[in-house]
């Protein structure tokens, strides 16, 4: 007779919190509104900015509301947004799928947002007509920005709950 050898069941849980709790609630809720708001601002602002008749009129030489940096800032800000929009759909899937590049995708998030804020805002310096339109929220959003990498690029990179849950 040969001798039973039996198997033990283990379980490999993280030490410590795990789990899409706590701040990460947070984190999921502003992926959710930025998905939202990307999409409201495509079809607000830029869908409609590309039209042939706004197009013509800002950058045919012969508008009064042309200028030569009207065209590229246009373009930029488009790409940008439809990019931004399906990264974090795949920041998103890989947040349910608790994939470990998670967090840095995250900081990614947080850190191009900024980036990007910067220079969509020195181009539009470039364009007198829109430094006269500029009220003020363009330099509150970057502000909003570098408040939200100073806050969650730490939380990402130090946190347990997210060093425990991203494993996968």
């Amino acid at each position: 007779m040969e001798p039973q050898i039996e198997e033990k069941k283990v379980d490999y849980r993280p030490l410590g919190i795990s789990g899409l709790g706590g701040w990460l609630i947070l984190v999921h809720i502003g992926l959710y509104l930025t998905i939202i708001m990307l999409v409201v601002q495509l079809f607000q602002y830029f869908v409609p900015s590309l039209t042939t008749e706004t197009w013509e009129l800002l950058t045919s030489k012969q508008s009064d509301y042309y200028h030569p940096w009207w065209g590229p800032v246009l373009i930029f800000e488009t790409v940008y947004n439809v990019l931004f929009l399906v990264f974090s759909v795949y920041t998103l899937i890989t947040f349910y799928r608790k994939k470990s590049i998670f967090p840095r995708l995250m900081i990614m998030f947080y850190s191009v947002s900024l980036a990007v804020g910067i220079i969509d805002y020195l181009l539009l310096l470039q364009i007198p007509m829109a430094v006269e339109l500029e009220d003020g929220s363009s330099l509150k959003g970057i502000g909003r920005s570098v408040l939200t990498c100073a806050i969650w690029i730490p939380y990402f990179i130090k946190s347990v709950r997210v060093h425990n849950t991203f494993v996968k």
